[in-house]
């Protein structure tokens, strides 16, 4: 053995250790001669493995419907043409189209106005632990008619369905594909009056809600400021920009002034 050897292992700096605290991404990890520390190594091997879990793992529909409707909520449960994971993630385009045997139940809820769509995505995770926390939260600024599960669902699966509710808008919460740094990140896009064949360039989009991305009050606030403009200005997508922010500050300094 090397008398050299244990000069090859290089931990990161200290400044850089101070650094990463700001940020989940794999920077700044250190080196034991060519490879990573087994730390290091350890963490990626588990967060590779989180990741596939998030995309292998299927959501619990039926509990999941079950928290809906004791909040109150008209729900359903469809299916995309994706008749299972594997083909789901294969045949992106299956996930986006109804199956037909689910639009007569679908159609039994009546016209929704506003629907949320609950569709698994690629993270099962992500749905589990922030889609209800998001319904909840939009809730006190937002009149949900109805909530929609979709299994084996991508992001356009709102469109046959907003389109069989008669919806005016169609906000999606969906799993998004997970990272290394992070497997429960859920995405929300919101359409006005969706129809099959609604370019993406029509949609807005509020993504990486999780804790430690976007919190749930800050990811509800945007998705409602959206929600209210589509429906004010009769449009969503490339001409609707996310400018929630100028209007929260706009609030707090009206607050501010109104104190005595």
């Amino acid at each position: 053995m090397s008398d050299d050897l244990p000069t090859a292992i290089i931990p990161a700096t200290p400044s850089l250790e101070y650094l990463r605290r700001f940020t989940a991404a794999r920077v700044a990890l250190g080196r034991a001669g060519a490879g990573l520390p087994t730390k290091a190594h350890l963490q990626f091997t588990l967060d590779h493995a989180r990741a596939r879990d998030a995309v292998w793992s299927a959501v619990d529909m039926a509990a999941l419907e079950a928290a809906v409707r004791d909040r109150g909520l008209a729900a359903a449960r469809v299916r995309s043409r994706a008749g299972d994971r594997a083909t789901y993630v294969r045949r992106p385009d299956l996930g986006r189209e109804l199956a037909p045997d689910d639009l007569a139940g679908l159609r039994a809820l009546g016209t929704a106005k506003i629907a949320v769509i609950i569709a698994d995505g690629l993270s099962a995770a992500a749905v589990e632990a922030n889609a209800l926390a998001v319904i909840d939260a939009l809730r006190s600024s937002l009149a949900i008619d109805a909530v929609v599960l979709a299994e084996q669902g991508r992001v356009a699966i709102g469109d046959p369905i907003g389109s069989a509710l008669g919806a005016d808008l169609v906000i999606v919460l969906i799993g998004e594909r997970p990272g290394l740094s992070a497997a429960d990140s859920l995405g929300c896009y919101i359409t006005y009056k969706p129809r099959p064949g609604t370019p993406d360039s029509r949609r807005n989009c509020v993504s990486n809600i999780r804790r430690g991305g976007l919190e749930i009050a800050d990811a509800a606030y945007k998705i409602a400021w959206l929600a209210r403009e589509a429906l004010q200005r009769e449009l969503t997508g490339i001409e609707l920009k996310e400018e929630s922010g100028a209007a929260l500050e706009a609030e707090t300094r009206a607050l501010l002034i109104d104190e005595p």
